[in-house]
């Protein structure tokens, strides 16, 4: 089930996301959020991303929270 609330996400936590290449088989890649690309509260596919290896991807599970 993705993430779809941008106040669930917060950069430092460690989650699974689904890059743009892999969403027709929903392959899922680990990493460190660096940066929240979505603007708006609410997005049904999933919060936008930036990972800490430079990769863009929706999230779709919240691995650890880290604060």
């Amino acid at each position: 089930m993705s993430v779809q609330r941008r106040k669930d996400v917060k950069p430092g936590m460690e989650v699974e996301v689904v890059l743009k290449a892999d969403q027709r088989t929903g392959k899922l890649t680990r990493g460190i959020v660096a940066e929240i690309l979505t603007n708006s509260e609410f997005h049904p596919q999933g919060i936008k991303v930036r990972l800490k290896s430079g990769q863009v991807a929706r999230v779709q599970t919240i691995l650890h929270q880290t604060f």
